[in-house]
């Protein structure tokens, strides 16, 4: 009965020392929700496009968008757009319709926009590809490889 009392008092302090400022989480959003974010205020935005198959994009999930310093800066300096660059989805963003067109004809369809953000002249997109925008959507910077934690402040 004691250790359950203690395990008690250590369970409910630790519930109380969590305070309202400590963010656990990237807090994701779709490019719907982004151009509605920034009509109201311009901010700088990262974005992150992955696929299913993706390993390191998988790696990046799970090593690097969830390091609290990582998750602190993008929640407070940024909007974050993570999107699956196979999707099928149709997308609306700044007045203009996006669509996934070689879903049916292509192995691995690539979704109008990541085309269109993450294209390169002498190569492939390969995955993940991460986009940072300035306040104006300018593309700052891309890069087309897994982030260490260390390259992601850096960047941020």
């Amino acid at each position: 009965m004691k250790y359950i009392k203690i395990t008690f008092f250590f369970f409910l302090f630790g519930v109380i020392k969590v305070s309202a400022q400590d963010i656990e989480n990237i807090n994701w959003i779709t490019f719907e929700q982004l151009d509605d974010s920034l009509a109201l205020r311009p901010k700088k935005v990262i974005i992150s496009f992955y696929t299913d198959w993706c390993v390191y994009c998988k790696k990046m999930d799970k090593v690097v968008y969830t390091k609290k310093e990582i998750v602190k800066k993008i929640t407070e300096d940024y909007y974050a757009v993570k999107m699956n660059a196979e999707s099928r989805d149709t997308i609306s963003f700044d007045g203009v319709i996006f669509t996934n067109k070689n879903y049916s004809t292509s192995r691995n369809p690539i979704h109008e926009i990541p085309t269109l953000l993450a294209s390169r002249k002498d190569a492939p997109i390969s995955f993940p590809v991460i986009i940072f925008l300035d306040e104006s959507f300018k593309v700052r910077n891309r890069y087309f490889e897994y982030m260490s934690p260390k390259k992601m402040l850096s960047e941020l």
